[in-house]
C-alpha cells in the first residue's frame, strides 16, 4: 500500500487519472486502447501537461477506469449525484446537495465563478437536448449570463431551453455550463 499525502485538498485531475489506472490494474497502454488515444497522451494527462481534456475523452475514460464521472473529476469524496425533476426541489435544494467549485480543467459553455452541482435527470423525465443518464454541470443562478441552455419554470414544471436572450415571460433557475452523454 503507498503512502497517501494529502495534497492541499484538490489533488489534481492527472494524479487522480494515474490512481485510477492503477486501482484498475491497467498500464498506460490498455487504458490508452480503452479510451481510443495514444500512451503519450495519457502520459501527458497523468503528468498535466494536458490540463483540459475534452468531454468525450473525459466520459471515455471514466469509463475505462470503471468509476463515474463525478469522481474522476472529484475523488472518492465527490458528493452523491443529485437528481434534475420536473417538479423539484432543485437539484441544490435537496438535502444532501454539495455545491463544487468549478473544475478548472473543465471547458464550459460560459466563464463561471460561483458554486455549482452535478446532476443528472431524475427517472422518467424528458429534459431534452438533455437525455437520461447525462451528467449535467448546473449552475445555480435567477439571472440571464449569454446565449445558452438554462433550467427555467413553465406552468409548475422545471425544464430545460435554450435562450439567444434574456426571457422576459420566465424565471430562470440555473444555467447549464456542462453537459455530458456518457458512451
Amino acid at each position: 500500500m503507498l503512502a497517501h499525502h494529502q495534497e492541499d485538498e484538490m489533488e489534481s485531475l492527472g494524479s487522480r487519472i494515474k490512481q485510477l489506472r492503477l486501482r484498475a490494474k491497467l498500464n498506460k497502454a490498455a487504458l490508452a486502447r480503452k479510451v481510443g488515444v495514444s500512451d503519450v497522451t495519457i502520459s501527458y494527462w497523468e503528468s498535466g501537461a494536458i490540463k483540459q481534456i475534452g468531454h468525450e475523452r473525459l466520459v471515455a475514460l471514466a469509463d475505462a477506469l470503471d468509476c463515474s464521472l463525478a469522481t474522476l473529476l472529484e475523488g472518492d469524496s465527490a458528493p452523491e449525484l443529485l437528481t434534475l425533476t420536473h417538479t423539484g426541489p432543485l437539484p441544490w435544494e435537496q438535502v444532501q446537495a454539495t455545491t463544487i467549485k468549478v473544475p478548472s480543467h473543465l471547458p464550459l459553455n460560459i466563464d463561471w465563478k460561483a458554486p455549482c452541482v452535478m446532476a443528472t435527470p431524475g427517472q422518467g423525465t424528458d429534459f431534452s437536448p438533455v437525455n437520461a443518464g447525462d451528467l449535467l454541470l448546473l449552475g445555480p443562478t435567477h439571472v440571464f449570463h449569454k446565449a445558452g441552455h438554462y433550467v427555467v419554470q413553465r406552468d409548475d414544471r422545471f425544464v430545460i431551453e435554450h435562450f439567444a436572450k434574456a426571457p422576459s415571460d420566465t424565471s430562470i433557475h440555473a444555467v447549464l455550463l456542462a453537459h455530458w452523454h456518457p458512451a
